[in-house]
């Protein structure tokens, strides 16, 4: 359910599933320490008030200026934590896919090749300084974006569209690839779940 109280949501697939190019144990920590506590921390800020309790995440994060002062980080850092990561885990996949004829249309027409795509992303994921998020996105008109945001902010804020999120914060990556930002990075492409980007898309 996607309204309060907020659950951990469970992989579409195994902790191991993802090796080699993101380990098990990375996977672990991630999902049941890292996106737990968001989930967690999120509930606790919501507790005390029930008159948010029937509001989806997506319209938590969407309305942040309107819920109580006291409340709005938490929401904002948590809830965004809860719905970048659940976004994320859905965005890779252990099947080899690739993006769609009429999708790497898209992708040219906007980036030029799927090559130049990547780069650019890349340069997303790479520039962002800190902790963030690198994402492909589409605004109001479908056109497609790459953007990226700090700390556990969404593409909602900004009234875009979320399609592809690449964490690019260190517990994503750091046991396998300690400090190698770019090695991850180059490896991840490699289990992007394409289907499931083209279905947000349309």
């Amino acid at each position: 359910m996607n309204k309060y109280p907020f659950k951990l949501e469970a992989l579409p697939y195994s902790y191991s599933a993802l090796e080699p190019f993101i380990d098990q144990e990375t996977m672990t920590i991630h999902h049941t320490k890292h996106h737990q506590a968001y989930v967690n921390n999120l509930n606790n800020a919501l507790e005390k008030h029930p008159e948010l309790h029937n509001l989806t995440l997506e319209e938590l994060l969407t309305r942040l200026d309107n819920l109580p002062k006291s409340i709005q980080l938490a929401v904002r850092n948590n809830g965004g934590g809860v719905y970048n990561h659940n976004l994320f885990w859905k965005s890779m996949t252990p099947d080899s896919s690739l993006p769609s004829d009429s999708f790497i249309n898209k992708i040219n027409d906007t980036f030029g090749s799927l090559e130049n795509f990547k780069s650019e992303f890349k340069k997303a994921a790479l520039g962002r300084f800190g902790s963030g998020w690198a994402w492909l996105v589409s605004d109001k008109d479908k056109k497609l974006m790459i953007i990226s945001t700090p700390n556990q902010d969404t593409p909602l804020e900004q009234g875009l569209v979320p399609l592809l999120p690449l964490d690019v914060w260190e517990h994503a990556y750091y046991l396998k690839y300690q400090n190698r930002r770019n090695d991850y990075i180059d490896n991840w492409f490699e289990i992007i779940n394409w289907p499931a980007i083209e279905n947000r898309y349309r």
